[in-house]
């Protein structure tokens, strides 16, 4: 999983996509981070990051100004696996980051990380049925659960 970064309009924003409704994927409709399992041609878990980058959002090693750095580890219950967490700046001569795998990505956007500092009480549908949870809705895309614990760690904000 990767936190991309590039400077917006007065604050550093972090690429999020939404995920394409699918029957046979848990997070189908959610609001993410890129990333996803480990190929066994992946010697790295950076290879895989770059490699979903590349494959979700057209996101390639030369379009990252440097290279991608391991951030974190943050469990993913849900799943039953642990998910190591890459964070990198786009380059600024980098190709733009778009939808590039309809088939996994529906939608990608910008979120300020100033966002981060106005969660709302909203009523999701979780694995255990409908809960209360800590979200951010921005235009219109609600950040919860795992995604929004990530980008909380990563920018070292509590989870209150």
């Amino acid at each position: 999983m990767t936190v991309l970064l590039r400077e917006g309009n007065g604050d550093v924003e972090a690429l999020l996509l939404e995920r394409t409704v699918r029957a046979d994927d848990l997070a189908s409709g959610q609001v993410s981070l890129p990333g996803g399992r480990v190929d066994p041609a992946d010697v790295t878990l950076a290879e895989t990051a770059l490699r979903e980058l590349r494959e979700e959002v057209g996101v390639g090693a030369g379009d990252v100004d440097g290279s991608l750095q391991y951030a974190l580890t943050q469990a993913a219950p849900l799943f039953g696996l642990d998910v190591a967490v890459f964070g990198g700046r786009l380059g600024p001569s980098s190709n733009a980051p778009r939808a590039h795998s309809r088939e996994e990505v529906a939608h990608i956007f910008w979120l300020p990380r100033g966002a981060l500092d106005d969660p709302k009480r909203v009523l999701r549908d979780t694995s255990v049925g409908p809960r209360e949870v800590d979200a951010l809705i921005y235009e219109g895309h609600v950040v919860w659960g795992f995604t929004l614990r990530v980008l909380r760690r990563y920018f070292h904000r509590s989870s209150q």
